[in-house]
């Protein structure tokens, strides 16, 4: 019994649960050999601490396991092999070729806490409709059969209400045949880099651009070529001929939040005809356009080269997990027969709901009352850094969640980011961003925070630049 490894409960193990792990991991390190005889379930109940009944729940499970073996009168005895010694050191996981890449794609920023926190991507809990998208959900619980199959390209009605709000918010040319439901952008993403791409291909990217469609193209070991961005966007010129996607953010463009215009669009699609690639638009900022209407979608003026990639994650809330996809229907028929491979079919439940908040209205509701907080709390931020910090020159965007904010000479972004976090400020650069050097800036993300904080980030930031 002094061989036996204390009883050490995990958080929310039952006794029994902690008595056979007890009792496997002895059997596991050899502390209880192969043949032992265990004393009586009384005696060994009492040593463990534990009621005979846990004890003989927990030796059953164990019999059925092959660890013990019960033998009458003759009482109960291990009955497995210990595993033997562990390796000196752990082996390097035997990771697959495309893992590496994934990893190597990925881009991680410092930690915090900060008091004020401007790093991007962080929630904004006035951007998410509480009521409207609580009753939809409770609506649709209760009226729809649980067996009911909606398909590898999610509900008919979501999909209806999707083209009727892209068809006329965003002057796209859309039909419920063209959609599909995802999980997100990220999972659209993968899906098309995965059908389309493999080692010896070539996809095409803004330079500087979103990381995680970067690292979900080069996963595939397909080579990814950098587009440099200007003043204007992308630059259509500089597109490599042999590319099979090409992913951009035409109606603003991330992170520098400024929109494609009209003759870029036009040679976009023109080298696309040409070339036969699919141009992948991701309209993430799409229903976050706070100083006006939105550009139209791209894809409105070439559906068969362009596919569409949206998601509600930060117009509704990331938990609601509803996202789309407007494709060609011979490209749609592709990703619906190799869907059940990855993720089977769309969150039924939610895409139903989201169908109610855009077809009832609701959805355009709040987005009217998220324009007032996003411009409101844009202004105050922009008047709080050219007070704390003249001469520097942030750029508001006419969407999106974020400010960018060039560096002036010498400053760098390395330092930057270390004096403000000494003073408790959290910052993203841009750098990371981009495949190549590009010129020193910032990104300040200020949705979610109240107008007070940003004065504060402010004065906070204009305090470590001047110590």
């Amino acid at each position: 019994m002094e061989r036996l490894p204390p009883l050490s409960p995990q958080p929310g193990e039952t006794r029994r649960a902690l008595v056979a792990r007890t009792l496997r991991e002895a059997a596991a390190r050899g502390l209880v050999p192969q043949g032992t005889r265990l004393p009586g379930h009384r005696r060994l109940a009492e040593a463990l601490g534990v009621s005979r009944n846990t004890l003989v729940d927990a030796l059953e499970q164990l019999q059925a396991e092959g660890y013990v073996r019960a033998q009458g009168r003759s009482g109960t005895v291990m009955a497995a092999p210990p595993l033997g010694a562990p390796p000196p050191s752990p082996a390097p996981l035997p990771l697959s070729r495309w893992a590496q890449r994934a990893l190597a794609g990925q881009v991680e920023e410092a930690g915090g806490p900060f008091a004020v926190d401007f790093r991007v991507g962080q929630p904004v809990p006035e951007l998410y409709p509480e009521r409207a998208w609580t009753q939809a959900l409770a609506r649709r619980a209760g009226d729809q059969p649980a067996h009911e199959d909606a398909g590898s390209l999610g509900p008919l009605a979501t999909r209806r209400a999707l083209a009727a709000h892209l068809n006329a918010g965003r002057g796209a040319q859309v039909t419920p045949e063209m959609v599909m439901l995802t999980g997100g952008t990220q999972s659209a993403l993968d899906a098309l880099a995965r059908v389309f791409l493999e080692p010896g291909r070539v996809a095409a990217v803004e330079d500087p651009t979103y990381p995680g469609a970067r690292a979900a193209l080069a996963a595939t070991g397909a080579q990814v070529v950098p587009v440099p961005v200007d003043a204007q966007g992308v630059q259509p010129g500089q597109l490599p001929a042999g590319a099979t996607l090409a992913y951009v953010t035409p109606g603003c463009q991330y992170p520098t939040g400024v929109p494609l215009g009209a003759a870029r669009r036009q040679a976009l699609v023109v080298w696309a005809r040409r070339t036969g690639a699919f141009v992948l638009e991701d309209d993430y900022a799409a229903d976050l356009h706070h100083t006006g209407r939105p550009p139209a979608a791209l894809q409105g003026l070439a559906p068969e080269q362009v596919i569409l990639l949206g998601s509600f994650s930060k117009s509704l809330a990331p938990v609601t997990r509803s996202g789309f996809l407007v494709a060609p229907p011979e490209v749609l028929r592709v990703l619906a027969a190799t869907r059940p491979l990855t993720d089977r079919f769309p969150a039924r439940l939610d895409a139903l709901a989201l169908a109610d908040v855009l077809g009832s209205g609701a959805y355009s509701r709040h987005l009217r009352r998220a324009h007032e907080v996003i411009a409101r709390r844009q202004a105050a931020l922009c008047a709080a850094l050219q007070r704390a910090l003249p001469g520097w020159a942030p750029v508001p965007v006419a969407a999106g969640l974020h400010l960018y904010l060039p560096l002036p000479a010498p400053w760098t972004e390395a330092e930057v980011l270390a004096r403000a976090a000494r003073l408790g400020v959290g910052l993203s650069a841009v750098g990371p961003l981009a495949s190549g050097a590009c010129a020193p800036a910032l990104l300040l993300g200020f949705a979610h925070l109240p107008e007070r904080t940003l004065q504060d980030g402010a004065a906070r930031l204009s305090a470590a630049l001047t110590s």
